[in-house]
């Protein structure tokens, strides 16, 4: 069996309550098994590029910006994880500097149906998947700060009032 197959089998059993199915993705909450990170998503505040804005905490102390931007060659939401990018006008360097993830976010029902993030005003999934999220953190700048790698999937645990 492959380990997609795998995955795709154990996020269909990581369903969300009822009570929490009615969350807008612009307020929702999210852990992942490992319980070394959290997911808080922030409203855009009417952004006309940014379609989801998020922030992570690893650990107790590291902090990471969250921005979801929907590519225009395939449609596809293009998540970047940061962590303190300066302020203002930035280059690409100073940007790709403070970046530690990038990849596709999807998406994963309480069936084990994978589709990809939606914007703001939707209905939150009950499952969010980056892909190579550890491997990547693992690799960054950051590495030596995390106490421990979070797993790629989350699941809703909550949403904010």
């Amino acid at each position: 069996m492959s380990r997609l197959s795998v995955l795709i089998q154990s996020l269909a059993l990581l369903g969300a309550s009822p009570a929490l199915a009615a969350c807008p993705i612009e307020l929702a909450v999210y852990g992942e098994r490992e319980q070394a990170a959290e997911i808080d998503f922030r409203p855009t505040m009417g952004s006309a590029t940014t379609t989801n804005t998020f922030k992570m905490v690893v650990g107790k102390d590291v902090m990471l910006d969250g921005v979801v931007l929907w590519s225009g060659d395939a449609a596809r939401p293009h998540g970047s994880l940061m962590h303190q990018c300066p302020e203002g006008d930035v280059t690409g360097g100073e940007l790709a500097a403070c970046t530690v993830w990038e990849g596709v976010i999807y998406t994963a029902d309480a069936k084990g149906a994978v589709d990809l993030l939606p914007n703001e005003r939707k209905d939150a999934p009950a499952t969010l998947i980056f892909p190579d999220l550890a491997g990547q953190l693992g690799r960054s700048a950051i590495h030596d700060k995390l106490p421990k790698l979070p797993w790629d999937v989350f699941a809703l645990k909550g949403c904010q009032e």
